[in-house]
């Protein structure tokens, strides 16, 4: 299992380069059977992290670019009339995934983010009545841009308490840069030369070996008192759901798994919150959530 963790922090390392921390983030939400959001610039990466993941565990790779004018049947499919049957038959949305990137998804209109909440969650999409699961494993990678605002919609509680991690990618650095623009020379389109080192029967072995992990009563005790605090403070009008708090758990199950642990720890509980927790949080006055999650982490003892 080890070597089948290192092999595809390696594997996206050669096409998202110096990126360890997002990498690893997005192999928590992967591990931990959430969905990640990337809130950052156009250009970054975000899209070739994506790309990149489904190559490494050879799974099929959806992309749908969010638009105002894009229907919820254009995500999750539709029934349509088959003359020579004389019988619908259902066309599956590219949701029907095992990586599926909603690119700008806060330019989608309200009625069409809504397409996602059931998939998010229960892993099944339901059509006319009817429930169809998505394949297993099933990772929503959804983008938008933090600083650009017209023709927007931004996404709603529900939604965004849906996302396991929420990250940003960022700028790489000069050197980081100049070593992208060599890879380009030398191999052409990055990430092209990726092949799988997992297959989809891997990660799902992953996945249960990171519910096997131990969270000690205490550190469990310690992330219900962050949530509980943020449901009480002054300066936060809606605090972190118990969603969030199961959240939390499985996010470090699966950092501690993927640092070749067997237990989690408060530093595990620390590192994760700023991306767990703070998207999760309505602040007033148009506070950073996470300053405030970060006060938090430094005012909530750990008993």
């Amino acid at each position: 299992m080890r070597e089948k963790i290192t092999a595809l922090q390696e594997n996206l390392a050669r096409a998202i380069v110096g990126k360890e921390e997002p990498i690893k983030l997005v192999m928590v939400a992967l591990l931990s059977g959430g969905h990640a959001l990337l809130e950052d610039v156009p250009g970054v990466g975000k899209t070739l992290l994506a790309k990149s993941l489904a190559k490494s565990i050879n799974g099929r790779f959806q992309r749908v670019q969010c638009t105002p004018d894009l229907l919820p049947s254009d995500v999750t499919g539709t029934n349509i009339w088959n003359p020579s049957s004389r019988e619908f038959e259902f066309l599956p949305g590219p949701a029907f995934a095992n990586i599926f990137l909603a690119d700008e998804i806060n330019r989608a209109t309200p009625r069409t983010q809504s397409s996602l909440l059931e998939v998010m969650e229960e892993k099944q999409i339901t059509v006319d009545g009817e429930a169809r699961n998505v394949p297993n494993p099933f990772f929503v990678i959804a983008t938008q841009n933090p600083v650009e605002y017209q023709g927007t919609f931004p996404l709603p509680e529900a939604q965004m308490d849906r996302f396991t991690i929420s990250l940003s990618v960022g700028y790489p650095s000069p050197e980081e840069e100049l070593l992208m623009l060599q890879k380009q020379l030398d191999k052409g389109w990055i990430g092209d030369d990726l092949t799988p080192c997992l297959s989809l029967e891997d990660v799902i072995d992953l996945q249960k070996s990171c519910q096997k992990i131990k969270v000690a009563p205490e550190l469990q005790r310690y992330i219900v008192d962050l949530v509980t605090t943020s449901r009480n403070d002054d300066e936060i009008s809606l605090g972190v759901s118990p969603r969030g708090t199961s959240a939390m758990q499985k996010a470090v199950q699966a950092l501690a798994f993927i640092e070749g642990r067997e237990y989690g720890t408060p530093d595990d509980v620390k590192f994760l919150a700023p991306h767990v927790l703070a998207h999760r949080l309505i602040a007033r006055g148009g506070r950073n959530p996470k300053v405030i999650i970060d006060r938090l982490l430094r005012t909530v003892p750990l008993s």
